[in-house]
């Protein structure tokens, strides 16, 4: 009879290893007595928290009576104002000068650190433009609409950017249902972009594509899906590539008023632009970041409703402020990208 013992088994073979102690779960859990995480990884503030520190406007269409445009306004935007660029609607540039100097006159609480005057450059370059000076106080901008941009256009917008002025265009070209719009847009900043030898002193900012022109009649449950909001993510992103141009994020011209809202409360209707507004917002802010995107509270030109500066304000506020944004992110779309552009 053989006496060699069998073999000892390997450890963990014949016994079931035991796993690691469980450790209070208290301890280790963020903001726990023994971490640092609370300290190095804050939550997140609350959207209905975050209000950016001043506000410019860079679209305020006031009528004669700026003071009286504040104070329909509402308190919660008038208290944090700092500042406005006012657009005139008078294409005789002489006419629209004195028009600034008169509101600046009457106002007392709000500077005026740009204007926005109209100018057609569908004939070409206006003499008076030449007039006017990229250096005056306040800074004086053009503004001009775009449907179908002809080479006199393209021309006259080419030696604007090179002159160094600042051109807000209000695109009025159908943009909603198809690719043409998108792509005449794209082809009339381009021609004028390589024009005048490829200078770009100036810079060009775009209105009425944030949000863009939008039926809603659509739910917003097929809004994702739809041609249009893909065309929209597709052109965003490729005009995005011209460091020169910006964005106004303005009212939308959506057939409707610009609906009830305030600090404290959100109609439904204002609930509903909001999640809409954000599915616009998030693929510009991707592509233009922060710092090339502009506040303003009144709408396109060519829209047919009204707008109440304070409750666009609240909306536009909170629906940037839910895509989980930085103080310095909403301050620069609020106020910052506005003096840097209209007041420089």
């Amino acid at each position: 009879m053989s006496n060699i013992l069998p073999p000892l088994p390997s450890p963990g073979v014949g016994a079931r290893r035991k796993g690691p102690k469980t450790l209070p779960r208290l301890q280790f859990s963020p903001g726990g007595p023994n971490s640092a995480a609370s300290d190095k990884f804050p939550l997140a503030p609350s959207p209905s928290t975050v209000y950016p520190r001043e506000i410019v406007d860079g679209r305020a269409v006031v009528g004669e009576d700026l003071q009286k445009w504040l104070t329909e306004s509402g308190a919660e935007l008038g208290e944090k104002l700092s500042g406005v660029v006012v657009s005139v609607s008078d294409t005789d540039i002489a006419a629209s000068q004195k028009k600034i100097a008169e509101l600046q006159s009457l106002s007392s609480k709000v500077p005026i650190i740009g204007a926005s005057v109209s100018v057609d450059l569908s004939n070409g370059v206006p003499d008076a433009l030449k007039e006017i000076s990229v250096t005056s106080k306040p800074r004086i901008a053009l503004s001009t609409t775009f449907e179908q941009g002809s080479q006199n256009s393209v021309n006259a917008l080419a030696w604007a950017v090179a002159q160094g002025h600042v051109v807000d265009i209000d695109v009025q070209a159908n943009i909603a249902p198809s690719e043409s719009g998108w792509e005449a847009l794209e082809d009339y900043v381009d021609k004028a972009s390589q024009a005048e030898g490829g200078e770009k002193k100036g810079t060009i900012i775009l209105s009425n594509v944030l949000p863009p022109p939008h039926s809603l009649s659509l739910p917003i449950v097929k809004l994702l899906t739809d041609p249009s909001y893909l065309t929209y993510q597709s052109h965003i992103a490729s005009l995005s590539l011209y460091s020169h141009i910006y964005l106004k994020f303005v009212p939308p011209s959506w057939g409707e008023p610009t609906p009830e809202a305030t600090s404290k409360d959100l109609s439904k209707e204002a609930k509903e632009w909001k999640r809409r507004i954000k599915m616009y917002l998030g693929p510009a802010v991707e592509a233009f970041g922060y710092q090339r995107i502009i506040f303003g509270t009144s709408p396109s030109a060519g829209s047919n409703v009204t707008s109440n500066a304070g409750h666009w304000y609240e909306i536009a506020r909170l629906s940037l402020a839910e895509l989980g944004v930085e103080q310095e992110d909403i301050d620069a779309v609020f106020s910052g990208n506005a003096k840097r552009i209209y007041g420089a």
